[in-house]
């Protein structure tokens, strides 16, 4: 056992040991699937599970017309437009429904977790969704207030992160978690922990050189907005192709105001930018293995 004393083997063994525990922290953070528990469940009132019943009813009852660019069914029309906006390709959906019902979210394999993933598609095709979007990447964190359909999974706030919050009437507003518990929300259906906002009051709350942590100015973008009672305003945008630059924080939020938006609010963008609608993914998407099919996310928001 004499070679157990050579300093080089030590050296060996401790240089082993700690490159296999790094893999392991890793494939824990990044890699392995990590099913969790929910913090609490919020009680929805009964009107709103009436209203759920009954739209589901009457759209059952209704005949669906659809094309590329508009659906309309008992209690849910959406119009799809593209345009081009500073060298950048962006789809606009204009969603107005009959209640709050309509806007759900839904999680990868219907289950709370870390490194658990889906595409938006797929997510979307699951839950019979006419049109999605990626929703704030939770599980790419371990903190973020997360709250989804009435269920609160997450309530540790990241820092100073502004939270967009859709109440049980399906009115948005923002908060900030520092400042904020999530258990105290009581009249929330779904709190989404990304952004920042993007408009408040009508009016821009982002500056020209505001960004997403260390991301690129211009990007692909992913952002929902409300207009009014039950009119909600969807804008994904291209970005980091050939043929779109991509928007900045302040471009998108300029679209929003300009639509009439109360509130905006950025979801997470680039590669995991995602806009389904009727059956297939519509905008050019670049956050796949190959840089451009679609990139797996841990959840979405999405109307039904």
């Amino acid at each position: 056992m004499n070679w157990l004393k050579k300093p080089y083997i030590w050296s060996i063994i401790c240089t082993l040991l700690l490159i296999t525990s790094s893999c392991w922290i890793l494939l824990k953070a990044f890699v392995l699937p990590d099913r969790q528990v929910a913090v609490a469940t919020v009680t929805t009132t009964d009107t709103t599970a009436a209203s759920s019943e009954e739209s589901t009813s009457s759209a059952s009852s209704e005949a669906i017309v659809a094309t590329d660019t508009s659906y309309t069914s008992d209690g849910l029309t959406i119009t799809l437009t593209e345009k081009r906006v500073d060298d950048t390709t962006v789809y606009v959906a204009d969603i107005q429904t009959a209640d709050s019902s309509h806007l759900l979210t839904a999680l990868a394999e219907d289950t709370y977790g870390r490194n658990i993933k889906e595409t938006t598609s797929a997510m979307a095709s699951e839950n019979e969704a006419v049109l999605a979007i990626n929703g704030d990447y939770y599980g790419f964190r371990s903190t973020g207030f997360v709250l989804r359909n009435g269920t609160l999974y997450r309530d540790i706030a990241n820092g100073d992160t502004q939270a967009l919050v859709i109440d049980k009437n399906g009115n948005f507003s923002i908060v900030d978690e520092s400042t904020t518990s999530a258990a105290s929300l009581t009249d929330a259906q779904q709190i989404l922990s990304f952004g920042p906002a993007l408009v408040e009051d009508s009016q821009v709350v982002v500056s020209t050189s505001a960004e997403v942590s260390q991301s690129m100015t211009s990007n692909p973008r992913t952002a929902i907005g409300q207009i009014g009672e039950n009119h909600y305003v969807i804008i994904v945008s291209e970005g980091r192709t050939s043929d779109s630059e991509g928007l900045t924080l302040y471009q998108l939020a300029e679209q929003f105001e300009a639509l009439g938006a109360t509130t905006a609010y950025n979801l997470d963008g680039g590669g995991s930018s995602t806009l389904y609608f009727n059956g297939k993914v519509v905008n050019q998407t670049v956050g796949g293995n190959d840089n451009s099919d679609e990139r797996a996310v841990s959840d979405i928001l999405y109307f039904k």
